[in-house]
């Protein structure tokens, strides 16, 4: 079984590109119905699971936003926590405080820069999972218009009387009659 939403398009386009010809023409073609269908309904299975896999980016950028909160705070605490112990004496107060504006300075300034660091990778796997979710819904598209028109073309080559049953079609294959089905 195909594992992917681009393999499986591969083997739709496949069946569709090594089908044989229709009688009488060389631009329309007779292909197994259930397997186009069957490589469609896994085609549209496989979708979840791409979207699951942006749910998971989206965690991931969630989950590391937070480390960085967490680290952040952290490095506030102890920045605050060493402050107040070098504010215990008087000859080192204005040296402590300074250190500690320059502890917090860097905290934010590494809070921020892990921030838009998740933001951008996270944007960035966003973009191209939304990418690959648009182009293959365009090529399913594609292939339904491609295999109604084939269809079409295939009940139209021969058509039979109102009401009677398709017959087979030269080389023994019974033919697709959209009318009816």
């Amino acid at each position: 079984m195909a594992s992917g939403v681009e393999e499986l398009l591969d083997m739709l386009f496949e069946l569709i590109d090594e089908a044989k010809n229709a009688p009488l023409s060389s631009d329309k073609c007779v292909i197994e119905r259930d397997r186009a269908l069957d490589l469609i309904d896994d085609i549209r299975s496989q979708f979840p699971m791409e979207l699951t896999e942006a749910r998971k980016m989206m965690a991931r950028r969630a989950e590391m936003e937070a480390e960085a909160k967490r680290k952040a705070d952290s490095i506030v605490r102890s920045a605050e926590d060493r402050a107040k112990q070098l504010l215990a004496t008087d000859s080192i107060a204005l040296q402590a405080k300074q250190r500690a504006n320059d502890m917090m300075r860097q905290a934010e300034e590494r809070s921020r820069e892990l921030k838009r660091s998740a933001n951008e990778y996270c944007e960035d796997a966003l973009r191209r999972t939304e990418e690959a979710v648009a182009e293959a819904y365009d090529e399913i598209k594609q292939s339904r218009v491609r295999f109604r028109a084939a269809a079409a073309a295939t009940a139209g080559a021969k058509p039979a009387a109102p009401g009677a049953p398709a017959g087979p079609a030269p080389g023994g294959r019974t033919m697709f009659d959209a009318e009816k089905d």
